[in-house]
């Protein structure tokens, strides 16, 4: 039915790293003809400004990892009462184990909690995660699940790729929900159009086309000067606009109307950060009050696909008072939908902070070296 509701479940915190590089788009003015002038137009229309980028020593897990413990050490939670982990993200360390795995083991959790991916949906993970975190804890199965969303959506693409690669940053996100005795009801409204599936998609890297030699020297080159390979994100974005701006006002109408809400009624609706004219256009065609949203994270930390909208929360939340009901939006790969209204009025929420890789982590050709001993050996 793509609609469900829970009762006792509880948002108890959310919190947001991001890598301390970052890159500035007016240091890019190469890749705008050097014309001031366009760049600046490109700035306006989407809102391009900084986006936070990992460094060849840094992974998903990383990142998860100095998140949830931030927000396990704000929260003084008992590192043994957590049931479930559920990590989401395209951007997984490996095809197999579970990043949901390693980060247990980072963390330290009882051997008891189960742990496990979700990944392949980018955009409406997070919202994904959450209605899987509500159904487990509403069924009796687990009292207390750490949603540990994040994306290393800058290596998704070839930097010289300026049809995407200007969009997007990486970041790591950690959400705790718990059951509570008293009824918190949250609603959500989930969707898909398989049919599309091929609007944004990454060909090669799975088992349909792995990564061999074959693909290893292909480059292509579009008619507008973007370098593309075959493992990179490919978008067409006419497309997904006109799928956003379609599903987005609809998606934010059905939930409200789902939960009985007016928009008067949510005090944020925090939107999946793709970049500010999309955002604006949504927001628009819903008819939503102009202080009730932002786009302004996407202007500071660019889009973060799965992470995205945590990181409006983080970001557009931490300084403000009085902000009970939240309406979250996302749409994106699949093509995906998801869509919810929760109560955040006791939800700490810890903000963004940048993460400094630790001295002695591997670089990339490190890790080669190691995985090649680690097989002879």
């Amino acid at each position: 039915m793509g609609f469900s509701r829970f009762n006792y479940v509880k948002i108890s915190g959310v919190t947001a790293v991001v890598p301390e590089k970052f890159i500035n788009i007016d240091d890019e003015i190469e890749f705008f003809r050097n014309d001031p002038k366009l760049l600046e137009r490109n700035k306006k229309i989407l809102g391009l400004g900084k986006r936070h980028v990992i460094d060849d020593r840094t992974t998903l897990t990383d990142l998860c990892e100095a998140a949830a413990n931030d927000l396990i050490d704000t929260l003084n939670i008992d590192k043994d009462t957590i049931d479930a982990v559920i990590a989401a993200s395209t951007s997984l360390d490996y095809k197999y184990p579970a990043s949901a795995c390693i980060l247990q083991g980072r963390l330290n959790l009882s051997e008891n909690c189960s742990c496990f991916d979700m990944t392949g949906l980018a955009c409406s993970s997070y919202v994904h995660g959450l209605w899987l975190a509500h159904s487990l804890i509403s069924s009796g199965a687990a009292k207390k699940v750490l949603l540990l969303a994040g994306e290393l959506s800058s290596i998704h693409s070839d930097r010289r790729n300026r049809n995407s690669n200007m969009l997007f940053g990486d970041a790591g996100t950690a959400t705790l929900l718990e059951y509570t005795d008293e009824e918190n009801p949250a609603w959500f409204h989930t969707g898909t159009r398989g049919k599309d599936w091929d609007k944004i998609v990454a060909p090669a890297g799975g088992w349909a086309l792995p990564v061999e030699k074959d693909i290893i020297d292909v480059e292509e080159t579009d008619a507008a000067g973007n370098v593309w390979h075959l493992w990179d994100e490919i978008m067409k974005g006419m497309d997904i606009f006109k799928f956003t701006t379609d599903i987005g006002p609809k998606g934010i109408n059905a939930i409200l109307d789902y939960a009985g809400k007016t928009k008067e009624e949510i005090d944020y609706f925090a939107f999946h950060q793709a970049n500010k004219q999309i955002v604006r256009t949504v927001a628009s065609y819903a008819n939503l009050p102009k202080d009730k949203f932002s786009a302004e994270t996407f202007s500071e930390y660019g889009n973060c696909g799965t992470a995205a909208v945590t990181m409006d929360l983080c970001h557009s939340l931490k300084k403000r008072t009085g902000i009970q009901s939240v309406c979250l939006a996302t749409f994106g790969v699949g093509l995906s939908w998801g869509f919810a209204v929760v109560n955040m009025k006791s939800t700490v929420i810890n903000g963004v902070r940048l993460y400094k890789t630790p001295a002695g982590k591997m670089n990339r050709q490190e890790r080669i070296r190691y995985w090649v001993n680690y097989f002879k050996n």
